[in-house]
């Protein structure tokens, strides 16, 4: 068997602007067989994680309702990049809006592509170290938050147990205690 080889997209249309991602249909050629086959691309902007951890070991989290679940979920806090923002930026204040900390050092530790099959965009993740509480939670739109302090020590453990659902929360924590380890 060869190696995989690149596909050739010979038309893209935008079938979808969703608000915070844009549906396209891609027509591309297989380089095997020569027959054009149908795609979709979902079309975001960068996204941003962060994971907030106090100067006693509490990581910072937020629960919160999501519409695809239709429950409230344990996650860290994260968003999308604002156009001109930058992600560092980003992370600061989605760390700040949601959670009402901020303060520390922030630190990125990796990035992803959500999905590569159906995504554009990576997720950009933050280690932010030392953070304390330094205003009211500020959330905007349609998002209601609400803080929880998980104890760094009881992490993995809330992780295995089921208590955080969201694949790119717990990417996101594999990439800081990989950051961790590395220090």
């Amino acid at each position: 068997m060869g190696k995989p080889r690149a596909w050739t997209v010979l038309d893209t249309e935008q079938v979808q602007d969703c608000t915070v991602f844009r549906v396209h249909r891609d027509a591309a050629r297989c380089p095997a067989t020569g027959g054009v086959h149908p795609f979709w691309r979902l079309e975001a902007a960068e996204w941003v994680n962060v994971v907030p951890v106090t100067a006693v070991d509490q990581v910072v989290m937020v629960r919160q309702w999501r519409h695809g679940m239709r429950e409230i979920t344990l996650e860290i806090p994260g968003g999308i990049v604002d156009p001109g923002e930058s992600p560092a930026e980003a992370a600061a204040r989605e760390l700040l809006e949601e959670t009402g900390y901020g303060g520390g050092e922030l630190v990125a530790i990796g990035a992803l592509n959500p999905n590569p099959a159906l995504f554009t965009n990576r997720v950009h993740t933050f280690w932010a170290r030392g953070v304390e509480r330094v205003a009211e939670i500020a959330n905007h739109g349609h998002e209601e938050t609400d803080v929880e302090l998980v104890p760094l020590a009881d992490l993995d453990r809330r992780v295995r147990a089921g208590d955080v659902q969201h694949a790119l929360v717990v990417a996101a924590l594999h990439w800081f205690d990989l950051a961790r380890r590395a220090r």
